[in-house]
C-alpha cells in the first residue's frame, strides 16, 4: 500500500485559502445579488401600493371637481334668467373656464328632448332619465348638502370601439360633431348632469340639464423602470372599466388568466384593505407582474359599499430592471476579488511560512514546562512576535493555573461533600415530619384511636408536623427568590419596639415549655426604623428561635441600644460591616438589638459557616437538633435588603451566643411611607 508523504505548509495554505475564498467570494456575491433584487422589490411593492393610493385619491378629487363646478355652472345667474339666446356663449365660456378636462359641456332642454347649446355637436351626449330630479327646487343647491349630494346625475360613457354590448347601461348616438371625439377617446368617461332652474314667477322651475363628460385620468403607460405603473380600474362586480388595451376594457375579471387573485384583490380592497400582489394577468405570455391597489367610492354608487377598485400595475423585469447594472457591476467586481485573491495568496503562503517553521521548530524542542529554552525573537512579523511572547507567558500562566487548579479542585470537591450533607440533612428533615404526618393519619384512619380525644390529639399532631413541614418549604423557597433576585419587600415606618414584642408573644410558649428565663428589655418610646415588618418579625423569629432550640437551661437575655457611626473616619479596616453598611446608605444614627442566649455555644472556626445557605455546623442526620441551616442565611439577605446588618459571636463551646441586628433610625415626620421594593441580584 502506498503511503502518501505529508503535504508542506506552503502548498497547503495556498490550495485552502483558494478553495475557502473563491467560493466564499462566488456566495457573497449572490447573496449580494439576491439582497439588491429583494430590496429593489420591496421598493417597487411599496411605491406601487403609495402610486395606487394616489391614483384612487385623484380619480375621487376628478369626481368631487366634476359634480362641484357644474353645479356651480348649473346656478349661474345667466342659466336661470331664461335668456336662450346667451346660451351658447356662456357654455362656450364655461368649457373654457372649467378646471378639470372636459370634453362635451351640453345644455338639454328637458321639455323638448332637444339640445339648447353644445360644444361637440347638437346630437345628445345621453338620454337622462325622467323624473330624477324635483320640478321646484325651494333653494340653491350648493346650500343643501342632501340636494347637492343627490342633485347630479352620474353614468358611463365607453369608447366607441366598446360601444357594442353597453347599450343596457347608456344609450349613446354617435354620429356627426361628437362621433370624432368620442372615437379619440380610449378609456372610459364619466357622463354628469345638473339640472337648471328658471324663476317664473317668482319660483324655480326645473327646465333644463346642463351635462358634460370626461375621460378617467388614468396613466395608460408605464415605462421601463418607472415604479408608478400603469393604470387599471375595476368595479366591485368585476368590470374592467379602465386598461391600457381597450379590448379589456368592460371584461370581467373571469375571463383573466389569474382571475382567482383579481378577486383576492377585489375582496381586500372593498374590505379596507391596501397593499400589493403578484399577478399573471393583463399581459401576454404570462408575463408576472406586480400591482398595487386600494379602493374608492364608485361615482355610481347606490349603496354606502359601492367601491372601484384602482390597480398600479408594472411587469417585474420592469421594476427590476436596475438589476441589470447590478450584474454588470458584480461581474467585474467577482472577477477582480479572484485575481487579487490569488495574488494574496501567494505572498501570504511565503511570508507565514518560515516563521511558523521556526515556531515548529522551538515546539519541538520544548519538553516540558521547566524548559530553559526561549522562543524565536524578532520575526519580523508583529503578530508573530506577539505569537512567541504568548506562548513564553504560556508556560507561566500554564504553571499557575495548575496551582489553581489544585485549589480548584479541593474546593470542589468541599462544595460537593457539602452539597451532599445539605441535601441529606434537608432529606431528614423534610421526611421526619412527613412520616408523621403519615403515620398519625395512619392511625385515625383504621380507627386505631380508643376514643375522639385521642383521635383529636393525633390529627393535632399531624397538624404541627404539616406547619413544621410548611415551614421547612417557606425557607427553601425564600432562599431561592434571594438567590434568584425576585424577593418582594415592603418597606415602611415600623415600631421596632411592636415588632420585637410580636416576635417574643409567638416564642413565648417554647420558652415557657423550656423553663428558660426570658429578660426583655424596658421599653418605653418607640424606635422607628424603615422596614419590612413582616420580614424583620421573621428575622427576630429565626433568632429566638435559635436561641430557644440550642439553650436547654439558663436565660435568653434580649437588649435593645443606640449607636451613632461616625462617617469621616474612613476606617473600617476591622471588618465593620455596621459602618460599611452605614457609609453606603448614609445612616448616622443605629439601634442595635442583641439577643444573647447560655446555650451551646459554636466553635470559634465554624461561626463564618453559620450566615452561608445549606450550611450546619452539625451536618449529621442523627444529630441532636432539628433545622436545615436556612434560617440565618435567610435573615442575612433580609437585614441587607431592608438596610441593616446582622452579626453572630461566642466565645465557644457551652459559653453561650449573642447574635446581634442593628437597623438604621429613622425620624417619623408626618404619614407613614411605603415602598415596594424589589431584591436585584448582587
Amino acid at each position: 500500500m502506498v503511503r502518501l508523504s505529508p503535504s508542506s505548509f506552503r502548498r497547503i495554505l495556498l490550495s485552502r485559502i483558494l478553495l475557502l475564498s473563491i467560493p466564499v467570494l462566488l456566495v457573497g456575491e449572490y447573496v449580494t445579488y439576491r439582497k439588491a433584487r429583494s430590496t429593489l422589490l420591496e421598493t417597487a411593492r411599496q411605491n406601487l401600493t403609495e402610486s395606487a393610493g394616489r391614483k384612487a385619491e385623484t380619480i375621487d378629487q376628478w369626481v368631487n371637481s366634476l359634480k362641484s363646478n357644474l353645479v356651480g355652472a348649473s346656478e349661474s345667474a345667466v342659466l336661470q334668467s331664461g335668456s336662450s339666446k346667451s346660451y351658447q356663449t356662456l357654455i362656450d365660456q364655461l368649457e373654457q373656464r372649467l378646471p378639470t378636462d372636459v370634453d362635451c359641456l351640453q345644455l338639454t332642454n328637458l321639455q323638448t328632448g332637444k339640445v339648447t347649446a353644445s360644444t361637440c355637436g347638437n346630437q345628445l351626449i345621453h338620454s337622462l332619465p325622467k323624473n330624477f330630479w324635483r320640478q321646484q327646487q325651494p333653494q340653491p343647491l350648493s346650500l343643501n348638502k342632501n340636494l347637492y349630494k343627490n342633485s347630479v346625475y352620474i353614468a358611463l360613457l365607453w369608447p366607441q370601439e366598446k360601444l357594442q354590448g353597453k347599450g343596457g347601461s347608456l344609450s349613446l348616438p354617435v354620429n356627426g360633431a361628437n362621433r370624432e371625439a368620442v372615437n379619440q377617446k380610449t378609456q372610459v368617461s364619466l357622463v354628469l348632469s345638473a339640472p337648471v332652474y328658471i324663476q317664473q314667477g317668482g319660483r324655480s322651475q326645473l327646465r333644463y340639464a346642463l351635462s358634460l363628460y370626461s375621460a378617467l385620468p388614468v396613466q395608460t403607460s408605464a415605462p421601463k423602470g418607472s415604479l408608478a405603473g400603469y393604470t387599471v380600474v375595476i368595479d366591485q362586480d368585476g368590470t374592467i372599466l379602465a386598461h391600457p388595451n381597450i379590448d379589456r376594457l368592460g371584461q370581467n375579471i373571469d375571463q383573466e388568466a389569474d382571475a382567482e387573485r383579481l378577486k383576492s384583490i377585489v375582496r381586500r380592497a372593498i374590505g379596507g384593505g391596501q397593499a400589493f400582489l403578484h399577478l399573471f394577468s393583463f399581459e401576454k405570455n404570462g408575463v408576472e407582474l406586480l400591482a398595487g391597489y386600494a379602493a374608492v367610492k364608485s361615482p355610481l354608487a347606490t349603496a354606502e359599499n359601492d367601491k372601484w377598485i384602482v390597480l398600479a400595475v408594472t411587469r417585474l423585469d420592469y421594476a427590476l430592471s436596475g438589476l441589470e447594472e447590478i450584474q454588470q457591476v458584480l461581474l467585474i467586481l467577482i472577477l477582480g476579488l479572484v485575481g487579487t485573491s490569488i495574488t494574496a495568496s501567494l505572498y501570504l503562503s511565503r511570508d507565514l511560512a518560515r516563521p511558523l517553521e521556526q515556531l515548529r521548530d522551538y515546539a519541538l524542542t520544548v519538553k516540558s514546562l521547566e524548559s530553559p529554552l526561549m522562543v524565536p525573537q524578532n520575526l519580523k512579523i508583529r503578530e508573530f512576535d506577539q505569537l512567541a511572547e504568548a506562548i513564553d507567558s504560556m508556560v507561566e500562566r500554564l504553571r499557575s493555573w495548575a496551582e489553581e487548579l489544585e485549589v480548584a479542585s479541593e474546593q470542589a470537591q468541599v462544595a460537593n461533600q457539602l452539597k451532599d450533607e445539605f441535601l441529606r440533612n434537608i432529606s431528614h428533615e423534610l421526611r421526619t415530619p412527613l412520616n408523621g404526618i403519615i403515620g398519625f393519619l395512619q392511625f385515625v384512619r383504621d380507627g386505631d384511636c380508643d376514643d375522639r380525644d385521642e383521635e383529636m390529639e393525633f390529627v393535632q399532631r399531624a397538624y404541627d408536623a404539616a406547619i413544621h413541614l410548611l415551614n421547612i418549604i417557606n425557607d427553601i423557597l425564600d432562599i431561592a427568590k434571594i438567590e434568584s433576585g425576585t424577593l418582594s419587600m415592603m418597606l415602611e415606618m415600623v415600631n421596632l419596639t411592636q415588632v420585637i414584642e410580636e416576635a417574643v408573644d409567638l416564642q413565648a410558649v417554647q420558652i415557657e415549655q423550656k423553663g428558660l428565663n426570658l429578660i426583655l428589655p424596658t421599653m418605653r418610646e418607640e424606635i422607628i426604623v424603615y422596614v419590612d415588618p413582616d420580614k424583620l418579625k421573621q428575622v427576630f423569629l429565626n433568632v429566638l428561635n435559635n436561641a430557644i432550640k440550642f439553650t436547654d437551661v439558663g436565660t435568653i437575655t434580649i437588649d435593645v441600644g443606640f449607636e451613632s457611626v461616625n462617617l469621616n473616619n474612613g476606617d473600617d479596616s476591622n471588618g465593620n460591616v455596621m459602618y460599611s453598611m452605614a457609609r453606603r446608605n448614609g445612616a448616622k444614627d443605629w439601634v442595635v438589638v442583641k439577643i444573647e442566649d447560655t446555650g451551646i455555644g459554636i466553635d470559634r472556626e465554624q461561626q463564618h459557616k453559620l450566615f452561608q445557605p445549606f450550611v450546619m455546623v452539625d451536618g449529621s442526620t442523627t444529630r441532636k437538633y432539628e433545622g436545615n441551616g436556612l434560617g440565618l442565611a435567610i435573615s442575612r439577605n433580609l437585614m441587607e435588603l431592608m438596610g441593616g446588618v446582622i452579626s453572630l459571636y461566642s466565645e465557644g463551646i457551652n459559653q453561650g451566643t449573642t447574635l446581634t441586628i442593628a437597623l438604621p433610625m429613622k425620624r417619623l415626620s408626618g404619614g407613614g411611607v411605603k415602598e415596594n421594593l424589589v431584591m436585584e441580584n448582587g
